[in-house]
């Protein structure tokens, strides 16, 4: 959904059409899939979404159109909420120093986004979500960017689901139970999203083991605890993005239809397998056909662009996707991993990275696959308990049984992601910087939203209200993303004042 669309409302006829080209399009893509030579260099890339906070409240600042203008810079580009922005950073690889330097743009491209917010009395704030987000902020379209894309999304969940959205999450208390007449909580949801080359033969390896770690990788890297004023789950996105983008009535979701952001429900056997998945499985959202969008049939290599194919890939959001970019001359496939949450730091983000690159590394290129020694079903439920414990959550992994995630990130999955990092050929100085940081996360226990949770209750026990503590809170967190600390440094406040 990266690119602009020219309606925001289609014929009966158009979507009749859209759906005859969809189904061309993936015979042809099976085709060219057999055929075709791709690009086979490994690279890896990232996507950063960020929130823009008020400096003095920390409320969401509405401001992303004026900070675009101001920073003038094809690496940012608008998210579907006024008070995000995103940072696409520049390809790099995962040999040498290239995890490093990934380190140092990131950091750059939050400082720089950083000193143009704070010219506007404002604050970038890397995290899942942004702690002081309340109901009142999507009591109109103000929260939403311009753009006929997020218009058009918006109008067919809507249309789709036929009545509001019902955001209904557990945690403290009652947890949330509250409706929406918009898809506006999807905006709460910032991430990092990393991209993985791959090539033909090896994309289902590479998908299959994304899939069977996303639990233990999500646990590592939560923080997104707190939502509409609620202490809910460790990863608070991951359900609030489904039910958010949900165009099922109860009555289908009960009937089990698919969401349209998913986990999946089998490992594949070729990449064509979630794009077959996708045509069968989905509606299309957005029936913008090739001539609407004026997309030539063909690159000037002659890759088909698969105008339709590609843009409804776009509207089902797996957590682990497929991507095939047909390029100028030589087309690509990449994985694209979309499970992590923005920040903490660059540091965090980065071995973030480290994690995700190496561990499927190493999982590709084992004798005898981690998927088949673990069902799809155990596979999803370790992310959702993932999801909502984080390091504190026990999941069951072969050949250890019933483990702590924290345990099984220490002895077994932080180490073969650093083998799987020696095999990519990054430095041994790069590897032991990722390494500590993770080891010592895992330790401690210490992820964003253990961060957040601690400081929370420690402020709160000193007398602050919940709205006082999570304003604070978010402060002391963009004060300690200055220090460029990874989180499990950070200081808690003591619970009483000295």
């Amino acid at each position: 959904m990266g690119r602009e669309i020219g309606s925001t409302e289609y014929t009966r006829s158009q979507r009749t059409r859209y759906r005859r080209e969809l189904r061309r399009n993936l015979d042809l893509f099976e085709t060219f899939l057999d055929t075709a030579e791709f690009v086979d260099e490994g690279t890896v890339g990232v996507e950063l979404e960020m929130n823009l906070a008020d400096r003095d409240s920390m409320a969401p600042a509405l401001i992303a159109d004026t900070l675009l203008e101001d920073l003038d810079d094809e690496q940012y580009v608008h998210e579907i909420g006024r008070f995000n922005l995103e940072a696409n950073l520049p390809v790099t690889h995962p040999e040498g120093t290239g995890l490093r330097e990934l380190e140092t743009a990131l950091g750059a491209a939050v400082d720089r986004a950083d000193a143009a917010a704070q010219a506007r009395g404002a604050r970038v704030v890397p995290v899942g979500h942004l702690p002081t987000i309340s109901e009142d902020l999507f009591a109109d379209e103000a929260w939403r960017a311009p753009g006929a894309r997020y218009e058009a999304l918006e109008s067919s969940v809507m249309e789709a689901r036929g009545e509001e959205i019902t955001l209904r999450i557990e945690g403290e208390g009652r947890g949330v139970d509250t409706t929406f007449d918009s898809i506006a909580p999807e905006s709460a949801c910032t991430s990092m999203q990393l991209h993985l080359q791959v090539p033909p033969e090896q994309f289902a390896a590479a998908w299959n083991a994304a899939q069977a770690i996303a639990g233990p990788q999500v646990a590592l890297a939560a923080n997104s605890p707190f939502l509409l004023g609620r202490r809910l789950w460790h990863e608070t996105r991951i359900p609030t993005f489904v039910q958010a983008l949900d165009t099922r009535p109860p009555e289908y979701a009960a009937q089990g239809v698919r969401p349209r952001v998913w986990f999946g429900e089998r490992w594949i056997t070729s990449m064509f397998d979630p794009f077959e998945e996708n045509v069968r499985l989905f509606p299309a959202l957005i029936p913008e056909s090739r001539e609407m969008a004026e997309e030539p049939l063909l690159t000037e290599g002659h890759s088909p662009r698969l105008h339709e194919l590609m843009l409804h890939n776009g509207t089902v959001w797996r957590w682990n996707r497929p991507i095939y970019d047909p390029g100028t001359d030589v087309p690509h496939l990449r994985l694209e991993n979309r499970l992590l949450p923005a920040g903490p730091t660059a540091a965090d983000m980065a071995a973030n990275a480290a994690f995700f690159y190496g561990i499927v590394r190493s999982l590709v290129h084992e004798r005898r696959p981690l998927w088949s020694r673990m069902s799809f079903e155990q596979a999803d439920e370790s992310f959702q308990q993932c999801a909502r414990w984080g390091l504190e959550a026990r999941v069951r992994w072969p050949k250890v049984g019933r483990v702590r995630v924290a345990d099984l990130l220490q002895e077994h999955l932080i180490p073969q992601a650093m083998q799987g990092l020696r095999e990519l050929g990054a430095d041994a100085q790069v590897i032991a910087r990722y390494q500590e940081i993770l080891t010592e996360r895992a330790r401690t226990g210490r992820n964003g939203a253990r961060w957040q949770i601690d400081t929370v209750t420690s402020l709160e026990l000193r007398g602050g209200t919940r709205e006082q503590a999570l304003a604070e809170m978010t402060r002391l967190y963009r004060a300690a993303v200055d220090s460029g600390e990874p989180v499990h440094a950070w200081q808690v406040p003591a619970r009483q004042r000295g």
